[in-house]
């Protein structure tokens, strides 16, 4: 008999048939979930998108690395927070577009396990997640990336895909010295090694799909990705955010569960019949951001209306993903956790709302 992951325990029979589909039932029963948006731009606390929005060079925005320590990154704690508020999963944010990667990942430097933390987060996290039999899901960012010289550049792939900086960044590979399958082979790299390492996760959550969606996109060759990670680790749940082939496990819209006939921006799939939604939303907005904001005029989202966007999703029949952005040094943002919290308690009173 197959192991069964723990955040599986009560789901044997099915596990044993067919381990996607014992994961997919369990993904809908588990209803609520943690989203952590950390990396080096929490140091900075000024968005995720700092890098492309000041126009950071490359080389200057790589020198977070060494301030990257980490030290108050907990991840028992993060994981006990998890339970506390009521939810069944965590995802985390692997690589963002900046690169910088939380584990200690072989195929490049640019990691936190080269840094002064000297730590795989990855690691001490999944170990977290596996005790508490919470399922454990790895963001990576996948379309878009602004260190490595051949992800996709902004004249073939959008305005988006790279900072627009002037003069253009040396560091880029441009024309015909630039090749996109260099950068995918790395990203199927670096996914076997979040599959690979890490125990049995519940699922890879892919992002930025503007960028395929602007460009050739069939050279992302995603089909592909997604029979290798089911290959690797068949209960794994696949997504690309709001859908980019149609063959993912689950959508994940941002904010609101999609009405009827909403294809959304850029004419995401968002939904098939018999598939699971998952709103992903945050505590801070408008304006949105999902990493750290250390200013202290930002708008944090109250509990009353955290329940609300989990009565909507809950109505919709839709999980809520609720992110919340650790401060650079790790620990959880203070002005999050009460609300939070307070949306545990009162399920453990009330149950879910419907």
């Amino acid at each position: 008999m197959a192991e069964i992951p723990s955040y599986l325990r009560g789901y044997e029979d099915q596990y044993q048939q067919d381990p996607r589909a014992a994961a997919t039932e369990w993904f809908r029963d588990a209803k609520y979930g943690l989203f952590l948006h950390y990396g080096l731009y929490s140091l900075l606390g000024r968005h995720e998108w700092v890098q492309l929005r000041e126009k950071i060079p490359v080389a200057e925005y790589a020198k977070l690395k060494d301030q990257f320590t980490a030290e108050k990154f907990d991840a028992d704690h993060i994981a006990a927070f998890a339970e506390d508020c009521g939810m069944k999963y965590i995802n985390i944010t692997t690589r963002h577009h900046d690169s910088f990667c939380l584990w200690d990942s072989r195929e490049t430097d640019f990691t936190s396990a080269n840094s002064p933390a000297k730590r795989d987060l990855l690691a001490e996290l999944a170990a977290a997640c596996s005790k508490r039999r919470l399922g454990l899901f790895f963001y990576y960012s996948h379309g878009r990336d602004w260190k490595h010289p051949h992800a996709p550049n902004n004249d073939e792939w959008g305005g988006s895909a790279r900072p627009k900086y002037d003069p253009p960044e040396p560091s880029y590979a441009y024309g015909d010295d630039h090749d996109l399958q260099i950068y995918v082979d790395l990203m199927t790299a670096q996914i076997k090694e979040l599959l690979a390492n890490y125990g049995q996760i519940a699922g890879i959550w892919l992002d930025g799909i503007a960028v395929p969606r602007k460009g050739p996109g069939e050279q992302f060759k995603c089909q592909e990705l997604y029979d290798f990670i089911r290959g690797m680790q068949p209960q794994v749940l696949v997504t690309y955010k709001q859908g980019w082939l149609g063959t993912e496990d689950f959508f994940a819209p941002e904010h609101h569960v999609p009405e009827e006939g909403d294809e959304g921006r850029q004419g995401q799939v968002y939904a098939q019949p018999g598939k699971p939604l998952e709103v992903c939303t945050t505590m801070i907005g408008p304006p949105v951001s999902w990493g750290y904001q250390e200013a202290e005029d930002t708008h944090h989202k109250t509990a009353d209306e955290v329940w609300e966007s989990l009565r909507e999703a809950r109505q919709g029949n839709a999980n809520l993903l609720r992110n919340t952005g650790p401060r650079g040094d790790g620990s959880l943002d203070p002005r999050d956790e009460p609300q939070m919290r307070a949306i545990g308690a009162r399920l453990r009173e009330e149950g879910f709302p419907g």
